[in-house]
């Protein structure tokens, strides 16, 4: 029974596994799409003198909405400011920003994979926090669709219920980004403050020491002035 048990093991881990695959399917095939969650938020290091690229897959009539806040960066008399860029699965551009912060929306006209980039070349001694916000979201139903609905509501609640129900969802959507871009403000004012806080600290306390420094020195040399040598012949 032991060797059938280690056959059947060895069978299925030389099978293929189900798993879904990530670039849309042709033909008939009835493998399921994954296409991953449809919106991220996360902070990302880029380092110096370089770049960091996402993807982000979206349908046609979708909408996307792409946000970053740079939260703190490394180095001397480096830049805060970093460049954005989104490009469509075509490769044509469809936004860019250089700021501290920035928002690229835009409404998805094609099917695939869209690329956003974060660009670090300004400051090529130092690497740079940002927290990004993108995805998508979809309407739901288009106009046809929607008079279909109107004409069902009068005599369905549960349409009605439903349709209430979408609607709730979408707002809830908006205030959840509204909430998240407060959010990135939040953690970029407390890497500045804490930044504040070292940065006065480290003054203060070479100051302090600047001026015991200086203290100690003018009682030495005042000490030297009023110092009489020692006379070679003792005085009457």
């Amino acid at each position: 029974s032991s060797m059938w048990l280690w056959a059947l093991l060895a069978l299925g881990l030389l099978s293929p596994a189900g798993c879904p695959r990530t670039e849309p399917l042709g033909g008939s095939s009835a493998e399921p799409l994954f296409r991953g969650a449809d919106r991220y938020d996360f902070a990302v290091i880029v380092p110096a003198g370089s770049a960091e690229c996402f993807w982000q897959f979206a349908h046609q009539s979708g909408n996307f909405f792409f946000s970053y806040e740079v939260q703190r960066v490394s180095g001397v008399a480096s830049s805060r400011h970093v460049l954005a860029t989104v490009s469509s699965p075509s490769g044509s551009r469809l936004g860019s920003s250089r700021h501290v912060r920035g928002q690229i929306n835009f409404p998805t006209k094609e099917t695939g994979f869209y690329q956003l980039c974060l660009d670090n070349q300004q400051n090529r001694f130092g690497f740079m926090q940002v927290y990004l916000n993108f995805g998508v979201y979809y309407q739901g139903v288009d106009t046809e669709q929607e008079q279909h609905q109107d004409k069902k509501q009068l005599n369905d609640t549960l349409e009605a219920i439903e349709v209430s129900m979408h609607k709730l969802h979408t707002h809830i959507f908006h205030m959840w980004r509204f909430y998240n871009f407060a959010r990135m403000r939040k953690g970029a004012d407390s890497f500045l403050l804490e930044s504040n806080y070292h940065y006065v600290n480290c003054w203060s306390l070479a100051q302090s020491g600047v001026i015991l420094l200086s203290g100690a020195l003018q009682l030495y040399f005042l000490k030297r002035l009023f110092a009489v040598p020692p006379a070679s012949r003792p005085r009457c």
